[in-house]
């Protein structure tokens, strides 16, 4: 039987928790026995905490003799490869974590006012299309601006699964996310609710998601637990909890949510 594929990528406003819930989820699918590629496209870099591994590998956007020399950048005409090769970057470049999970960070390319149309972004684009098109399971902690993801790569990713706190500054910015993914050609999106304390409030915001056509997946309970999980320098799966529990739930939702688009 085929592994299904999973190509998610998890959104949301800056520490909304979605890199919680990207870590946590990579863990989770790990230890179904899928081969899992998570991928830290956040400029923060802390995807590797909640997947509970000591160092992160190194950026590949820092890669810059590698990366000039496979775009042929030192060419001296101003021109270079848009597809590069880049089949062998995770296994030379990646870091295997706990239950198998391989971590590989994009890093940050410097932008100007326009932004950056050069051998650095060229060499990430090419390498986020080829790990989602040729991987099976692929958990992307993105930025806001989901900065990444080109029209070509964006098709490829089966859910944009965007994370939001009590706060309409929260919901505004998925908001955003969303208007960006269907820019750029993604078509499913889904919610999570994190941090709540508040029925009210998280009533609201549900009302709020409909409202942008979102389905809610779950609502993560506050946890002490994660806080603790941070504080001990153990990635949250590992340390368990209410938030734990809840997200194996949204996981199991997710799998259920798009083995049913692939049937239909």
């Amino acid at each position: 039987m085929h592994e299904q594929k999973l190509k998610i990528a998890v959104g949301g406003k800056g520490g909304v928790g979605k890199t919680t819930v990207a870590g946590t989820l990579a863990r989770l699918m790990a230890r179904e026995g899928r081969r899992v590629i998570a991928v830290d496209a956040d400029p923060a870099m802390n995807l590797r905490f909640t997947l509970g591994i000591k160092a992160n590998p190194a950026p590949v956007s820092d890669l810059k003799d590698l990366i000039y020399e496979r775009t042929d950048a030192y060419s001296g005409y101003g021109v270079y490869k848009l597809n590069p090769k880049v089949d062998d970057i995770i296994d030379r470049y990646g870091a295997i974590g706990p239950d198998g999970v391989v971590l590989v960070v994009m890093g940050t390319v410097e932008r100007g006012g326009s932004g950056c149309i050069c051998p650095e972004s060229a060499f990430l684009r090419a390498l986020l299309r080829h790990v989602i098109f040729r991987e099976n399971t692929v958990i992307m902690d993105m930025e806001a601006g989901i900065e990444h993801l080109g029209r070509g790569t964006a098709r490829g990713v089966d859910l944009m699964l965007t994370v939001v706190e009590p706060g309409m500054r929260s919901v505004e910015t998925v908001g955003r996310i969303k208007e960006l993914g269907e820019d750029i050609g993604i078509n499913r999106f889904a919610g999570v609710i994190n941090k709540a304390t508040d029925s009210a409030m998280v009533a609201e915001i549900k009302e709020r998601l409909m409202e942008l056509d979102i389905p809610l997946l779950g609502v993560i309970p506050y946890d002490r637990a994660l806080i603790e999980a941070d504080m001990e320098g153990v990635a949250p799966v590992d340390r368990g909890g209410a938030a734990i529990e809840r997200i194996k739930e949204i996981k199991d939702r997710i799998i259920t949510l798009l083995s049913s688009s692939i049937v239909s």
